[in-house]
């Protein structure tokens, strides 16, 4: 075996003109830096490589000068592909300017497209990015009008529409990780994300090219555990020794043992937010938390909402994770964004974009620059600021539950508000809710027709997606729909009777989110709808844990459904139910008496796959149908379906 160490100088030689160069990173984790550094000045003293095509997914850069934009010198980049690109700005001027061939894909699926280059295959399918600006019935991905070759098709699986994203041959795979041996072996121990390290240096490998490695540090050969090894010899072709400086763990943090999950540091109880219009969107997003439910929070505004539910005090009723691999913990934010502290568990890149395309997110609170009359919403393409859509089209397109947040306005809003009214001090001066956005990032319409239940949250109003568009749902307090609202906006919303938004969010004290979330009495857990004969029955983090609990549960749900006087439908919501096991068959005795006194028909919905079957189970036993679905949509359609057939 040979030794793969070398010099800095002798690895980028490897690199030739015309060569398609992978580099893994996401912000500073992960990012090779001192061969990106390499890279910069080979070409700067020799003028080589010239005209290399780079792929990257997540952006591997600090917003100045570190990561790719060391690389965005003339002749140096022929065609660059990546899934964000905010953080990488003077690349992306280079694409807007039309110097370079530029692409952008969602990063999941460029994330995911690396196993399927190193699999042989000559692409992915996905649903995600239908109907956006990666549509190629829009753009294709295509930032700028040199760049023509297709990358994406539309095609037809089963009468079904599906994306095809080609597969690209990497000649060159620039990746990171902590130890390695002589061999070639990279640890990742001192990382704060495994990232795509593994799938990145198969693709290279498969397609035929080069593996280079960053690390922090050399073993001896045979000293690494092999459970430890992320990225196997056989695939490294040579190994360069970083400088400390050029090896932080983020572009913010040197090391944080809690990054890298080898110890838990101790989470303080931050200061609360300052009361302003960002507090206000954070409040009304947090309300719609699902109790054990598993969240995505997007970068910018959305990250209010974590300081909200830590504030309220619910932080641990809820699963944050974020696309980089991250479950559970406190993710970070700035240049450490993508590693947490305590977090419960780190995959790989593609393996969080296979659950959230799966359905995985409860829910996801993301940004929104600008939104239209369709409920598109744009935070890609701004003119000549381009930042990339990153994430973003997974997260939105295949949540559960969306909810975009930003500000009505922008440029010099001012509110006044702690007293549990809001008053616009000074109007922003750039509308955020326009007649068509400049670019489709989520589409509405297609939202719609999936029955996505989606949610547009600002200071003053709150907007929800239709099938008619636009419904304005709820109004804060103080705010006049025509002056405020509507004289702010390029197109009319639907306006049908939209209720008072909660004063709660406009007053300085906290808002108890607790205690609504978790303790709400038993008694408030069923709603009527008389118009449509339905119960609305919501057990979301319901805990009975004695038998009091229970005859308490069995009392108040009798009195409930007795005072109707006759039978009716009903819907259950048991998100985030908790019934002690010794009290399970009891719990479900009580079903089956309702269900026996007071129902016509009774469907029930919950994430939780073993309680739809713990639930099923128990039920199927009394002789009762169970029909337990995954969300309200399928309870709600099973529903209609058997009142239809009366």
């Amino acid at each position: 075996m040979v030794d793969k160490v070398v010099s800095l100088a002798d690895a980028i030689a490897t690199i030739s003109d015309e060569d398609t160069v992978c580099v893994s990173g996401f912000v500073g984790i992960g990012t090779p830096e001192c061969l990106l550094r390499g890279i910069e000045e080979r070409y700067l003293t020799h003028q080589e490589p010239k005209n290399i095509s780079l792929l990257f997914a997540a952006a591997p850069g600090d917003g100045k000068d570190q990561g790719l934009n060391r690389l965005a010198k003339p002749g140096l980049v022929k065609r660059a592909i990546g899934g964000h690109w905010s953080l990488v700005p003077k690349l992306g001027a280079m694409a807007v300017n039309e110097d370079i061939e530029a692409y952008n894909l969602p990063l999941g699926c460029i994330s995911q497209l690396y196993r399927d280059i190193a699999a042989g295959k000559p692409g992915m399918f996905s649903k995600v990015g239908l109907r956006t600006f990666v549509d190629p019935r829009q753009s294709g991905g295509a930032i700028n009008s040199r760049t023509t070759e297709p990358l994406v098709e539309v095609k037809e699986l089963s009468g079904e529409e599906w994306l095809f994203y080609h597969s690209i041959p990497v000649d060159v795979a620039l990746i990171r990780g902590t130890t390695a041996d002589t061999h070639g072996n990279i640890t990742m121990e001192r990382e704060a994300l495994t990232l795509d390290m593994l799938s990145i240096a198969m693709a290279a490998k498969n397609s035929g090219g080069l593996v280079i490695a960053q690390v922090e540090r050399i073993a001896a050969p045979g000293s690494l555990n092999p459970k430890e090894v992320i990225v196997p010899g056989n695939l490294v072709d040579c190994v360069v020794v970083a400088e400390p400086d050029e090896h932080k763990q983020t572009y913010q943090t040197s090391y944080h043992h809690g990054f890298a999950g080898r110890m838990r540091g101790v989470i303080g109880q931050d200061a609360p937010m300052k009361m302003s219009e960002r507090k206000i969107i954070a409040r009304r997003a947090a309300m719609e938390l699902p109790v054990n439910g598993v969240v995505n929070l997007g970068i910018g505004m959305p990250e209010g909402v974590a300081a909200v539910a830590n504030e309220e005090n619910i932080i641990d009723c809820i699963t944050l994770t974020t696309e980089a691999g991250v479950l559970g913990g406190v993710p970070q934010s700035g240049l450490d964004f993508g590693a947490a502290i305590n977090a419960n568990a780190i995959i790989q890149t593609n393996q969080q974009f296979d659950f959230y395309d799966g359905g995985g997110l409860d829910l996801a609170c993301l940004g929104m620059a600008e939104t239209d009359q369709h409920g598109n919403v744009n935070v890609s393409r701004f003119k000549n600021r381009f930042a990339g859509a990153g994430g973003f089209i997974n997260i939105s397109q295949n949540a559960r539950k969306v909810i975009f947040v930003g500000t009505f306005t922008a440029g010099g809003l001012e509110v006044e508000t702690g007293d549990g009214t809001l008053r616009i001090k000074n109007e922003g001066r750039a509308k955020k809710l326009i007649a068509d956005v400049e670019q489709i990032t989520f589409n509405g319409s297609y939202g719609a027709e999936q029955g996505k239940d989606v949610l547009y949250v600002t200071e003053r109003c709150v907007f929800q997606l239709t099938p008619d568009g636009m419904e304005l749902s709820e109004v804060a307090p103080g705010i006049d729909i025509e002056k405020d609202i509507l004289a702010h906006m390029d197109f009319e919303p639907v306006v049908n009777h939209p209720k008072l938004m909660d004063s709660r969010l406009f007053e300085t004290r906290s808002m108890k989110l607790r205690k609504q979330l978790l303790d709400i009495p038993l008694m408030d857990r069923f709603v009527y709808d008389e118009l449509n004969d339905i119960v609305y029955s919501n057990m979301s983090g319901l805990d009975i844990e004695n038998s009091e609990e229970l005859g308490n549960f069995s009392d108040a749900a009798n009195a409930f459904f007795s005072q109707l006087g006759k039978k009716v439908n009903i819907i259950s919501n048991y998100d985030g139910v908790s019934i002690s096991p010794r009290l399970a068959s009891r719990f479900a005795n009580v079903l089956s008496q309702l269900e026996y006194d007071y129902y016509l028909t009774s469907t029930a919905y919950t994430t939780s796959a073993f309680l739809r079957q713990k639930l099923g189970e128990d039920l199927k036993q009394r002789s009762i149908s169970p029909h337990i679905f995954e969300t309200r949509k399928e309870a709600a359609a099973y529903i209609q379906m058997i009142k239809a057939a009366e």
